[in-house]
């Protein structure tokens, strides 16, 4: 039978808010405290798929019905 801890509370920081919430670009504040265990930076994305891919007419169905309305804004209706 395990026992629950109870964890104390979390401190929120009140500060200034930023001027603009929605501020993407800018860079984020480095935590202090333990590096993340993979760097990103070093990684190497291989695209090892083959030319044709085969897909299933089932599959097709699927995804007309979900992104139907999009492919027609997109590609124009069907003919």
């Amino acid at each position: 039978m395990s026992h629950s801890r109870r964890r104390p509370p979390r401190r929120s920081r009140i500060g200034i808010p930023p001027d603009d919430l929605l501020d993407y670009a800018a860079p984020l504040e480095r935590r202090a405290g333990r590096p993340p265990k993979h760097d990103l930076t070093d990684w190497t994305v291989t695209d090892d798929w083959p030319e044709r891919i085969p897909v299933t007419d089932a599959e097709v169905d699927v995804f007309e019905a979900w992104f139907g309305d999009l492919f027609d804004e997109l590609f124009g209706p069907c003919r």
